[in-house]
């Protein structure tokens, strides 16, 4: 993650958010000359990811504050290991404590939930896939959670390719026309992807020549005999509510990716913890 100018804008965007006018209970109850160092650590395992973020929360609010890595992105750590230290005056490290740990916790979250869902296809070929659901505004960094923990990314946004869902279809008068539509239309250099919910609308969608192919919400016998009678032509994406799924068992279907909007959009967050040593004065 290294796009810096985004980084800076959102991170000042959301100390404003969390800052109002002013932290009153640290600016009431700690003297602004006391120095503090602490660190940050995992209280359950999981897969390390944001501490480029939560790094550069803090020269925001006070630039004597030193934040120290002890790992990075993609490690994956025991309960109890420290990923980072932090040290300097005690007044900016409480006010920015919990938006880098939000920060740390969401997106440590996402990575650990993929690369779980990663290792549970291993050896298959399937890839795992994110979708758009993503938190407004966070969706750079979402995805690139995704990809710390193994997996990859769908579109970033509307540019990104052309994917004609149940309501594009249904607007467009058909399957066929609408990718005969997008073939005249959108650059030659993206792939088209259809969503298809039958045997029948593969058929149709193979016929188009569609270069993807998602099947939604198939039953797993269903998905198989779609993905033997796609065979190669287009590529076989699984899709829908795959979170509750045996995703081994979807992924020996034979489909080539599997998509799941719950690595973003419900993700659990990984517990991590700031504690402080005793304040120097």
């Amino acid at each position: 993650m290294h796009n810096y100018i985004y980084l800076d804008r959102l991170i000042a965007q959301s100390l404003a958010e969390d800052l109002g006018s002013g932290d009153i209970t640290t600016n009431s109850v700690v003297p602004p000359e006391t120095k503090i160092s602490g660190r940050f650590t995992m209280k359950e395992e999981g897969v390390v990811c944001g501490l480029a973020v939560a790094q550069r929360v803090f020269p925001q609010l006070d630039p004597d504050i030193r934040f120290t890595p002890r790992g990075k992105d993609g490690d994956k750590m025991k309960a109890g290991s420290v990923i980072a230290e932090i040290s300097g005056p005690a007044a900016g490290i409480l006010s920015g404590e919990r938006l880098a740990l939000n920060f740390l916790q969401r997106l440590s979250g996402i990575a650990t939930k993929t690369q779980s869902l990663v290792n549970q296809v291993a050896g298959t070929g399937t890839k795992i896939v994110d979708t758009r659901k993503t938190t407004p505004g966070l969706r750079i960094l979402e995805k690139y959670a995704v990809r710390t923990g193994g997996g990859q990314n769908h579109r970033m946004n509307l540019a990104d390719g052309v994917l004609i869902k149940d309501n594009h279809i249904r607007a467009a008068g058909g399957i066929t026309t609408a990718i005969e539509a997008a073939r005249k239309k959108a650059p030659r250099t993206l792939k088209i992807e259809v969503e298809a919910e039958s045997i029948r609308e593969v058929e149709e969608a193979l016929r188009a020549g569609a270069d993807i192919i998602m099947l939604d919400n198939m039953q797993t016998e269903l998905m198989a005999e779609a993905v033997k009678l796609i065979n190669g032509r287009a590529l076989a994406e699984a899709s829908g509510n795959m979170d509750n799924r045996d995703l081994l068992e979807v992924a020996n279907t034979g489909v080539d990716m599997i998509s799941l909007g719950a690595l973003t959009h419900s993700v659990r967050a990984l517990d991590i913890s700031l504690k402080f040593d005793k304040p120097e004065i």
